[in-house]
Order: C-alpha cells, then structure tokens, then sequence
C-alpha cells in the first residue's frame, strides 16, 4: 500500500474538498475538543462511540455518530466505509481500574485492530493521539522532549504501561505503511471536561476547598483546545512516523494549586507533606475502591510518578507545526467557569 505523502508540506486541499474524518473519544475530554476543532476547519466528521457514551455535550457539531467499540474489533470496519482521514483519540484514561487488562485491551489492543483497518480502508492519513505518558521524565527537573522514549517495563502504572505499548504499536504498523503522525499531549485541562479526568478531579476538589495539602512535584499543563489545534496542525504539516509533544508551561503542583485558589477566590493550601506520609492513605482508598469499582483520589501509582516532576518540551511541535500554546491559568479559568455551568462545582 502506497501511502498518501503528507511528509513534507501542509495538504493543499481546500474545505470543501475535505473528506469525512472518522474521530474516535468523541465524547472524551481532548477528543470532543478535537470533534469541534475538525468541524470548525469544515471537516465532515463521523465519531465511532460506544452505546454507553455521553454526547449532548456533542449535539451542536453536526457530528455523524456510529457505534462501535475498541474492544470489538468486528464493530469497526463499518466505521471506515467512505472514510479519508482517521483520528484516534480515544483512550482508557485511568490511574487505577479493578481490571487493569481493561486498559490494555483498549489502549493496546484496541489500537492494534482500528489501525490495521485503517491500512486495510487505505486510509490516506491517520491522526494518532499517544501522551507524554509515553517519555521518559528526566530526574533533574530539565524539560524532556520527543527524543526520550520510555520502556514499556520502566513504565509506571498500567496506564502508562498500556500507552507505551499502544505507541509501539502505530510506530510497527507505519513501517509496513500506515500513514501516521503521533501527537503526545502532556496534561490537558479545560473546560468539557465531562468525565472529568484525573486532571480534572483535582481542580474540583482544589476549587472546592478540598485539598489542603501537597505533595512537592510538577506537571506540564495545557489547554485542551490548544491540544486540539495541536491535532490539526500535526495533521496538516506533521511527518509521518514522528512524535510531537503537544504541552504547555511546566507548573508546580503548588503553583497550579494556587492558581485554582485564585481563581475561586480562596487562600492556596500552603501545607507540603513528604510523599511517604500519603502511602498509607493510598493503600485504603485503593483498597475501598475494589470495594465500590470507582475509582480513588489518590493511587499508589500516582505517588511513584509523582516522584519526578513531569515537565516537557514542545519545541519541536513549535518549530515543525507552528504550534503555541495559551498561559495554563487560562485552562483553569475555564475549566472552573465549565464545572460551575455543569453544577459539578456551586458559585
């Protein structure tokens, strides 16, 4: 199969001559993002959702729904059927799961079965959203970049473990033709946050006066619709079988508390407790989670990885695409103004 070559140069195809992208996690956080950012462009979009997932959030885009499911490989050929372009952004996005093969069998082999229908629909090109879950944090705090892949075994956490695996995948199948660009997002906040995400769940709880302590390490944070514009450009001007890091300003968790007390007009929590002292908590809320079947606040896997600050580079993806990216405070500001809309949080 002869891919479409979109290795050195933006498409030259106007609007109205796009053709239909299939969206996967069009009713996820980053992937409604992208859902608005492909029908903004003019893009007709057709968006593979489960039977069980939400879309009101998605009633004003004119999107084309199909079911289908990740974890059933049969439900996705129809899917392909007059289909150009594939954007996969669909994702178990969890740091704890009663299950964790759960997690592989969507992130890993979910992925492993869209992209070889993809090659078999000759899809001409394929938009692949991986994570900075996927590199190597470095130990002294200096940005990593896209040259920094993490080993599946060093892998934290069966998440990470499954998007590591989940990339190698895409970057196997490109080799024997698919054409794809990898796009990594670091961590996204916003506002459509439905789920919310892990991410999310902790601006909540810090908007609402529930957490009066941390922990010393830091994050890459961005706005989700930058994230979005990422997944365009990448589109558009990526070179196939390259990973671009899609992030924004690297934050203290301290700093991003702070900022989300400024936001809602309480005092920042200014209590730094040593990691250690948290383990004991992570063990019961995990173990009350195997009781309940959802999923807790504070994971043993998220301690470890808190370890190291998680900051990140996307200097490629501003020199290759011309991508930017807005201040983080701007994601909290709407990602607080869309939970108080939602009633997920009270004014």
């Amino acid at each position: 199969m002869e891919p479409a070559d979109f290795s050195t140069s933006p498409t030259e195809n106007s609007v109205s001559e796009n053709g239909t992208v299939l969206l996967t996690g069009a009713s996820g956080f980053v992937g409604s993002a992208v859902a608005r950012a492909l029908r903004n462009a003019g893009f007709p979009v057709r968006a593979l959702v489960r039977n069980a997932s939400p879309t009101a959030h998605l009633a004003d885009l004119g999107l084309e729904f199909v079911r289908g499911d990740l974890r059933d490989p049969a439900s996705l050929r129809p899917a392909f059927s007059s289909v150009r372009y594939l954007f996969h952004v669909a994702a178990d996005y969890r740091l704890w799961a009663r299950d964790p093969s759960e997690l592989t069998r969507t992130n890993v082999e979910g992925t492993r079965a869209l992209m070889q229908e993809a090659m078999l629909a000759r899809i001409e090109r394929v938009v692949y959203t991986s994570s900075v879950a996927t590199l190597a944090a470095r130990q002294d705090g200096v940005s990593a970049d896209e040259t920094m892949p993490l080993d599946e075994a060093n892998a934290i956490g069966v998440y990470k473990r499954s998007k590591v695996a989940g990339e190698r995948v895409v970057e196997e199948l490109v080799v024997r033709g698919l054409p794809a660009v990898i796009v990594n997002p670091s961590t996204p906040i916003g506002p459509r946050d439905v789920k919310p995400t892990p991410t999310g769940r902790i601006v909540l709880e810090a908007a609402a006066g529930r957490m009066p302590v941390f922990v010393d390490t830091g994050l890459n944070m961005v706005h989700v619709d930058d994230v979005a514009a990422g997944h365009l450009l990448a589109f558009e001007r990526g070179r196939i079988g390259e990973r671009y890091i899609l992030g924004g300003q690297n934050a203290s968790l301290a700093d991003i508390l702070a900022t989300v007390a400024h936001e809602t007009g309480r005092s920042p929590p200014r209590i730094r407790i040593p990691r250690g002292a948290v383990v004991p908590l992570a063990y019961v809320t995990e173990a009350i989670a195997q009781f309940t079947g959802k999923e807790p606040m504070l994971t043993r896997d998220g301690l470890k990885m808190s370890k190291n600050k998680m900051f990140f580079s996307s200097g490629k993806a501003e020199r290759e695409l011309g991508y930017k990216a807005r201040p983080y405070a701007e994601g909290i500001r709407d990602a607080i103004a869309w939970f108080r809309q939602a009633k997920y949080l009270k004014k």
